[in-house]
């Protein structure tokens, strides 16, 4: 079966392959305007939902297609990727000191069935410096990064810790996505 990444995230491409699945990458362009009071876990459920519909009007039935989509959230606040280094200084002096949330939504389709799901990570940031937040936005790390930081890079040093699926923070949760492509989709964790 043809495995299809609904997106263009590098993360993604990185995740995937760690759990040994073989695919290929068709991103899709959507709109992503969403009404206002939308919640986080409603948001990233309806992108992945249109991520995923849009690749699969385009790739026919038989493949299966994984689209997901992330966002960090300070209370209900959502905090897309900065649109440049202040937009960036801003959402790490939001984070600073504080727990917030990252949600990712993900869509699995194939044929006539698809899932759609969420998953939720608490974040705790160490408080934060002037001096670090500029310091990490000068690196360059945060500009592609929604809430403008990347665990898994240099974004590690300003996290105390999390609660939940290290994947999801990253932008996928693996876990739960084993579960559904196993269960629903008849695709074993653990194929040679």
């Amino acid at each position: 079966m043809e495995i299809i990444l609904a997106s263009q995230s590098p993360r993604r491409r990185e995740l995937l392959a760690q759990i040994g699945l073989t695919f290929r990458v068709h991103a899709p362009d959507v709109d992503e305007t969403m009404a206002p009071g939308v919640p986080p876990a409603g948001m990233v459920e309806e992108l992945s939902r249109r991520k995923a519909a849009a690749v699969a009007a385009l790739e026919g039935p038989g493949s299966l297609i994984i689209a997901a989509d992330t966002v960090v959230a300070v209370g209900d606040a959502v905090l897309g990727k900065p649109h440049g280094p202040e937009d960036a200084f801003a959402m790490l002096s939001a984070l600073s000191g504080r727990e917030h949330h990252v949600y990712t939504g993900v869509t699995v389709t194939r044929g006539g069935r698809t899932v759609t799901f969420h998953e939720r990570t608490a974040v705790r940031f160490r408080p934060l410096t002037e001096a670090d937040i500029r310091g990490y936005v000068a690196t360059g790390e945060p500009m592609d990064k929604a809430g403008a930081y990347g665990i898994q890079g240099r974004g590690a040093l300003l996290v105390e810790g999390i609660d939940g699926d290290y994947g999801n923070v990253v932008g996928l949760p693996l876990f739960r996505l084993g579960r559904v492509l196993a269960e629903d989709f008849g695709l074993p964790p653990f194929q040679p």
